[in-house]
């Protein structure tokens, strides 16, 4: 080696000049330090970061340490009940910011919830238990300030998709509603498990791209299921897909649509759309897209019952049962054939659901810059929902469209739920009677026009510019959703997350390393053109750790580079050293240095030297514990791909 060769610090100096590197130009060459081994690690140390890295990353339990048993007590209860944390410092101030979000929420809620509630297949008081209920329950547990609870158009059609699979909810319409209870009890369930077990790791391994096509086929395929109410049709397909509706659609247009029905609706739509664009072009008339959903259940109805319109065939909603929620306990499917089917909806609902309030609560909540507790959230949500499938309420969870809205209506916390609450409460002991000639086309109108916001072209665009295969995913759930069914593009969107996570542990990156010109750094030849090659020296960097399900590959992969290096620099030096950069490799298994061996001797039958630079603490680790740096020799791992350049071609490094 060109200078002094750096050893631990229990080595002596007769072992430093002992090492073949240090024999040459001793009085020239700059330092360069030797990777000893490293301390032995405790195992059972180990567990327990990699257990509390896993389940306990936040350190949940840091702000109980050296707490009092009575201190200790008050601070489990903040932990379940956010509201007595930040309840003591509630002041009027904050009251007035949610009690005009809490009413302004409501004006949007109502209207959408018997909408909804249609969309699941249920009578339309059900869609407004589930907005009296549930929201109560989280304002007490729940701690993002900005998320609006209720019902909400993809969770809504899901289950009525999946509960119509197994019953007719015209014909079996008690089972039916038992069946949904049901599903909303599991849903609950499995929320409340995955926070309480700190598992909300798991909703992570739906990419956003799957999302993202998942919402936007949902929002087509809602949209599409309205023209029924749209456009006054009686005898609508029962099938989600594209094609079926479509032609269900065109089969009734010689003598199954209504125009009356199809004039309100269009227009209200148009009105609708209109009021969105102006919410969306001036912040402040923010509360215009909010209330016109009320507007034109108002109008619509008024017109409706003075024109007598329902006698010419427009449809109405004719009957909302008045009175608050009643209990549904023993309607749950606690046995019987209807437990199993029940307890699948609800999971696959309640992840939906869940994947979809704890985006919206991260998303506020980094607008605000505060931090929510993404395990605490599941608890919440999943306690709120156990508590709805017994007092009759289906799958609730934050809406996109009524916490933006809630958001820029002011709210300062979660109170702003407990307003709309009341609001609903008021609605269910006064108001529903007054539903009763509002036409289903307003609400088939309310509904398209509040999944338009699902469709999120600019990600989807977005999604191409920078990963193709993002991309692939995100279409791959939006056709499967639009031309097969919600649970099949659920499926497509959740096989292609795994898909991608297979192929990038499977098939890692790995890049031919080259010298910035005038610096000491080793980077990607393709991302720096500029960068030069050392002859006789092959460089490369594997990007990734190395497992029983990659190591083969990485292997062969190092492999066909230094064949194709060969090839390519014939007329140079043949190379005598291979360094590879572990830096980016986090973790190897027996497999991987297993392969590393293989690689080592299929390189000593090419005469080609094997060198490694930078491994982390837990790879060096192994490597000395399965006697592999013993194998190629203590001197040949290097803290950086200078210092092994340095050692191996001095003049290539000092140019």
């Amino acid at each position: 080696m060109s200078g002094r060769v750096a050893a631990d610090v229990e080595m002596k100096d007769s072992d430093i000049w002992s090492l073949p590197s240090a024999r040459h130009n001793t009085d020239e060459l700059p330092y360069v330090h030797k990777v000893g081994k490293p301390p032995k690690q405790d195992l059972l140390k180990e567990i327990k970061t990699a257990l509390k890295e896993t389940f306990l990353s936040d350190d949940p339990l840091k702000p109980f340490k050296d707490q009092p048993k009575k201190r200790k007590l008050v601070l489990g209860f903040q932990t379940l009940f956010p509201i007595l944390e930040w309840g003591r410092d509630y002041s009027f101030s904050k009251f007035k910011g949610d009690l005009i979000a809490g009413c302004t929420i409501a004006s949007l809620c109502i209207p959408q919830d018997i909408g909804y509630a249609k969309l699941a297949n249920l009578e339309p008081q059900y869609g407004l238990y589930s907005s009296f209920v549930p929201p109560l329950i989280y304002a007490f547990m729940g701690s993002s300030r900005d998320i609006a609870i209720g019902p909400v158009a993809v969770v809504s059609l899901l289950l009525g998709t999946m509960l119509r699979e197994e019953l007719d909810p015209v014909t079996q319409k008690h089972d039916y509603e038992r069946l949904a209870f049901t599903a909303t009890f599991f849903a609950g369930v499995t929320q409340f498990t995955l926070g309480f077990f700190r598992l909300g790791f798991l909703i992570d391994f739906l990419s956003h791209a799957a999302i993202v096509g998942f919402m936007g086929g949902a929002a087509v395929t809602i949209a599409l299921q309205q023209l029924k109410g749209l456009f006054g049709i009686k005898d609508f397909t029962k099938k989600t897909d594209v094609i079926s509706v479509m032609r269900s659609v065109i089969q009734a247009a010689h003598h199954g649509w209504n125009w009356q029905t199809l004039v309100i609706g269009v227009s209200f739509l148009t009105f609708l759309i209109v009021a969105k664009f102006i919410g969306k072009k001036n912040k402040k008339l923010f509360w215009v897209p909010a209330i016109a959903p009320l507007i034109s259940v108002i109008i619509a109805t008024f017109f409706v019952f003075i024109t007598h319109a329902d006698k010419d065939g427009v449809q109405i909603v004719r009957h909302i049962k008045k009175g608050v929620n009643e209990s549904s306990a023993h309607l749950i499917f606690f046995n019987g054939p209807f437990l199993a089917k029940g307890f699948k909806i609800g999971v696959i609902a309640g992840l939906i659901a869940l994947t979809e309030a704890v985006a919206i609560g991260r998303t506020f909540a980094s607008m605000k810059d505060y931090q929510i507790d993404g395990n605490k959230e599941m608890v919440a949500l999943g306690s709120m929902n156990i508590v709805g499938s017994l007092t009759s309420c289906y799958v609730a969870t934050g809406s996109f469209s009524r916490s933006a809205v809630n958001y820029m209506a002011g709210c300062n916390t979660a109170v702003s739920n407990i307003v709309m609450s009341i609001i609903v409460l008021l609605t269910l002991l006064i108001i529903t009677p007054l539903f009763k000639y509002t036409p289903n086309a307003i609400l088939a109108s309310i509904i398209i026009s509040a999944v338009l916001g699902l469709f999120d072209l600019d990600a989807a665009i977005l999604l191409w510019k920078i990963d193709k295969f993002d991309f692939v995913a995100c279409m791959g759930a939006f056709f499967g959703v639009i031309f097969a069914s919600v649970e099949i593009g659920l499926l497509i969107a959740v096989g292609i997350s795994f898909a991608k996570i297979l192929l990038q542990v499977t098939r890692p990156r790995t890049a031919v390393l080259g010298k910035i010109p005038r610096t000491s750094v080793y980077r990607n030849v393709e991302q720096y053109p500029g960068a030069t090659r050392v002859p006789g020296v092959l460089i490369i960097r594997v990007d990734s750790a190395i497992y029983f399900s990659n190591s083969n590959y990485v292997k062969e992969r190092i492999l066909r580079w230094l064949s194709d290096e060969e090839e390519m620099f014939k007329d140079q030096p043949r190379v005598e050293y291979l360094i590879v950069d572990m830096s980016p490799v986090t973790d190897i298994d027996t497999s991987g240095i297993h392969a590393l061996e293989e690689l080592h001797n299929s390189l000593k039958k090419r005469d080609v030297q094997l060198i490694l630079t930078n491994p982390g603490q837990t790879v060096l680790d192994k490597l000395h514990t399965s006697n592999f740096a013993d194998l190629i020799g203590e001197d040949k791992i290097f803290l950086t791909v200078a210092d092994a350049v340095l050692t191996f071609a001095p003049k290539m490094e000092q140019a």
